[in-house]
């Protein structure tokens, strides 16, 4: 076994939180207890429930977010990275401000289609908040045992015999070996 070069040590050890972070989401999807987060209040635990399932809903693929167990995957990762918990607590507040000031009520309690009409005023372009939030929910979703399936990722598979790089794909690549 060769030694692992500076460069791969630290690449490795990288994924460690996104790997800790997803085994405890699934940990909390087989749990005989209902998650507790240990961040959000249950109100804004409501809010990224519903935000990430937009984001990621069920399909005849595969299940939503929260199938995946993404909201805990969000929780463990404020918990795991305090510099931001301010942008994410705001980003919440500001969405049920925005809602209160739009239509009386807080983001959860809208109606879907008033909560669609939102979403679709601060995804294109994105606020801040909202990439934040989006890409937690998608580094959840796809790292999650469900989010893979979804993938059809077929590696780490054995390959018993290589015939090379089809000659189709060479030709438009404009390589040759």
């Amino acid at each position: 076994m060769s030694e692992l070069s500076r460069r791969e040590m630290v690449a490795w050890l990288a994924t460690l939180p996104i790997a800790q972070a997803a085994l405890a989401a699934e940990r909390a999807l087989h749990a005989t207890t209902p998650f507790a987060p240990k961040f959000f209040t249950p109100h804004e635990w409501r809010t990224v429930r519903l935000l990430a399932d937009y984001i990621i809903p069920r399909d005849a693929r595969s299940g939503s977010a929260t199938d995946a167990g993404v909201p805990e995957f969000i929780d463990f990762i404020m918990t795991d990275r305090p510099q931001e918990r301010l942008a994410m607590r705001g980003g919440l507040h500001w969405l049920d401000n925005h809602c209160r000031d739009q239509f009386n009520t807080s983001f959860a309690d809208c109606t879907p289609a008033q909560q669609t009409s939102v979403l679709d005023k601060i995804s294109s372009p994105p606020v801040e908040f909202f990439t934040m939030f989006r890409d937690l929910t998608a580094t959840g979703f796809w790292s999650s045992k469900m989010g893979v399936a979804d993938l059809r990722y077929i590696g780490n598979t054995v390959v018993h015999e290589w015939n090379g790089c089809p000659d189709a794909a060479l030709a438009k690549l404009g390589v040759s070996y």
